[in-house]
């Protein structure tokens, strides 16, 4: 029979073991997650499939290295013209699952969520070769504060008010789109930090640095609608290792300010310049 010192070294070293593997499991889902993306195609044809391959082609080469600057560059043309050579692997999830096919256009144009992965060397390999190359450190958690201003109206987006559900979702798309996390207040913190009124003024940090005080990244986002645009009119700040950073967009959907706006933080955080 075991000593109870003996019982509670295996113990220890037991909960270590399953520590460790636990971590290296986390560390890889997390790395293989930025060689994943996805697109949504109508039906599963070849045809379908390879212009989708190529859409991700882009979309993970700007994940894994943050460069969002890669977005339209001529240079990835040939490239994307053999995604699939650089694909180990896809899936389809129906986003009609569960429903019935009702009529002719529901069964011949099903639309799908396709999830594409892809080699992580020859990733890595083609990044080499457009002169930048993958960022793999720890990326911090975003703290994003975002007003909206429509007409005479404001609100500030929250993780649980549903007057903001559609930018919410927006917001979280868009950062997982360029493999960032974020954190969102609530509406009572963002109540508290602007003095009781949620709506009141755009977010800066004198208003509410104070808000998710254990998140060190901040993006700080004000949309305006513009009539004359038909668009949104766009100004971004992030706060990050002491430094401030400042841009813009104008004639845009809130889910592409949303999308260029994560893609400038990407940017920023991996080195590879301004927006």
């Amino acid at each position: 029979m075991r000593s109870r010192d003996s019982v509670l070294r295996y113990v220890a070293w037991s909960l270590g073991l399953w520590l460790i593997v636990g971590l290296c499991h986390g560390a890889r889902a997390g790395t293989e997650d930025l060689y994943r993306a996805q697109t949504i195609v109508t039906g599963q044809g070849p045809d379908n499939r390879e212009v989708a391959f190529s859409a991700c082609l882009e979309d993970v080469l700007i994940k894994v290295s943050g460069a969002y600057q890669l977005g339209g560059d001529a240079r990835l043309t040939p490239f994307k013209a053999r995604a699939g050579d650089f694909v180990t692997g896809f899936d389809y999830h129906d986003q009609k699952a569960g429903k019935p096919k009702h009529d002719e256009q529901g069964t011949r144009d099903r639309s799908y969520d396709l999830t594409v992965s892809f080699d992580h060397a020859k990733i890595d390999a083609l990044l080499g070769t457009l002169a930048t190359r993958p960022w793999l450190a720890a990326r911090p958690v975003v703290a994003t504060i975002v007003a909206m201003n429509y007409g005479g109206s404001s609100f500030l987006v929250a993780a649980d008010d549903r007057r903001s559900d559609l930018q919410r979702d927006a917001l979280r798309a868009a950062a997982a789109k360029r493999g960032l996390d974020i954190a969102l207040p609530t509406a009572s913190e963002l109540a508290t930090a602007s003095s009781g009124r949620a709506d009141q003024g755009a977010p800066t940090p004198a208003r509410f640095g104070a808000v998710l005080p254990g998140v060190q990244v901040r993006l700080f986002g004000q949309l305006t609608w513009d009539d004359r645009e038909l668009g949104w009119i766009t100004q971004w700040q992030l706060d990050a290792d002491g430094q401030r950073h400042h841009w813009q967009l104008r004639g845009v959907t809130f889910d592409d300010a949303f999308r260029r706006g994560f893609g400038g933080v990407a940017q920023i955080l991996s080195g590879n310049g301004a927006p």
